[in-house]
């Protein structure tokens, strides 16, 4: 239920945030000194017309309002009540009136500049309304006029409180704004630096691993040549295993080049073209090099689609990267369908693979006692290959699922990008 203007007013504290932690430095305390060796020499060397002479209790009344601006800064609104419970029972003995003023207007000010604003002019406006209804009270109607004009000074010292604080807000304020602009670019800075290393990492990931499991698997096709049948060498198989190396490693040398160009380039964008739909032909023909067996169809409405080159791009990598998980897992002789089309504003990229559907030899049975140099059994590293899709597509404003197949052997990853990249 919220509360009316009032009742917010009453229950407000009484000091502010900034004074809860306000220590008393050694600065309060030298000028609580200097106020009161002030009020002491301003009592000592006062005219007649400005009172009488302090007693006993006026010098204890001097000495306590000047003690309490000790605590100006760390509540300086019980400091303003403890110097008006000693000027008030002094001004009232008719002693020395210029004597008790420093420290008003001194506590007065504090107050103000430590604000908040509210309280500082109800309390000066409180001190003046009960120092008429105390001079109207006594029959002093005569001096009412005087004092009306004397406590201007007290309403001088509350703006100039306030003019202050204002200005140490707005200080404070600005220099919080530069600090956390500065704070912003550089956590801005190191989201694009690890941005940039995991975009680096990707591409790098995609172009080794496709390029080095070809070489592996065509590596493997031309030792079982050589090793199956020694003496009945299949030249020309050997051959064009050793011909597929030699094309894997040239177009390996190719797009890592371009790879090293894009990270070269300069402001003026002098790196060559991503690679896209035009080039997926030449993934699957390396793919047939190592022996799987691809079928790769880009529909045309892919083509008539005509999308961003970032999300050519990224449909190369998806498809370089479903192949090679598809030769790296299931074997050379993996089956490989690859289906690009455009759809409603979105390109489908589909990679589907049978999993190498094979007849699997019979395991032998293992030995009961091994041999204590025998290998430790091998075990599987997860790679990044899967994640490095989604973040393909993710880079775009697309989605990738990826998982193996419900109703078959093997695996599909299917992308949904759209046409013209993230919106």
């Amino acid at each position: 239920m919220p509360r009316d203007p009032l009742t917010s007013v009453m229950t407000r504290p009484l000091r502010s945030p900034q004074e809860e932690r306000v220590p008393v430095s050694r600065r309060d305390l030298l000028l609580a000194l200097a106020v009161t060796v002030a009020q002491t020499v301003t009592a000592l060397l006062a005219g007649p017309g400005d009172g009488h002479p302090p007693t006993a209790l006026g010098w204890a009344l001097l000495t306590l309002s000047g003690a309490a601006l000790t605590f100006r800064r760390r509540a300086p609104w019980l400091t303003i009540v403890a110097i008006v419970l000693c000027v008030g029972p002094y001004h009232a003995q008719d002693f020395t009136h210029s004597a008790a003023v420093p420290a008003a207007l001194i506590a007065l000010y504090s107050m103000a500049a430590a604000g908040p604003p509210l309280r500082s002019f109800a309390t000066i406006g409180v001190i003046v309304g009960v120092m008429a209804m105390v001079m109207g009270g006594a029959g002093a109607t005569h001096q009412l006029t005087e004092m009306l004009r004397t406590s201007g000074w007290l309403v001088v010292c509350v703006l100039f409180g306030e003019t202050i604080r204002i200005h140490r807000n707005y200080v404070r304020a600005v220099v919080e704004r530069a600090e956390r602009a500065e704070r912003t670019r550089e956590e801005e800075a190191a989201r694009r630096v690890a941005q940039e290393r995991l975009r680096i990492a990707r591409d790098l990931h995609d172009l080794l691993a496709h390029s080095i499991t070809l070489i592996g698997v065509q590596t493997s096709v031309a030792a079982h040549v050589l090793v199956a049948d020694p003496e009945r060498l299949d030249k020309e198989a050997v051959a064009k295993a050793l011909d597929g190396i030699s094309d894997t490693c040239r177009s390996a040398r190719a797009e890592l080049r371009t790879t090293l160009e894009v990270l070269r380039a300069d402001d003026a964008g002098r790196a060559g073209p991503l690679p896209g739909l035009s080039g997926l032909p030449d993934l699957a023909r390396a793919a047939s090099g190592a022996g799987a067996r691809v079928e790769l169809a880009v529909r045309d409405s892919a083509l008539e689609a005509e999308p961003a080159p970032a999300v050519g791009a990224a449909a190369y990598r998806i498809v370089q990267e479903a192949m090679t998980n598809a030769v790296r897992h299931a074997g050379a002789s993996v089956a490989i369908r690859a289906v690009v089309e455009g759809a409603e504003g979105m390109l489908r990229v589909s990679v589907v693979d049978d999993g190498g559907e094979e007849e699997p030899e019979p395991e032998p049975e293992p030995d009961p006692e091994p041999a204590p140099d025998a290998p430790a059994p091998v075990t599987r590293v997860p790679g990044f290959g899967i994640a490095g899709m989604r973040e393909r597509a993710r880079s775009v404003g697309g989605t990738l699922e990826a998982g193996p197949r419900l109703r078959a052997p093997g695996f599909a990853v299917t992308a949904l990008l759209p046409v013209g990249g993230p919106g």
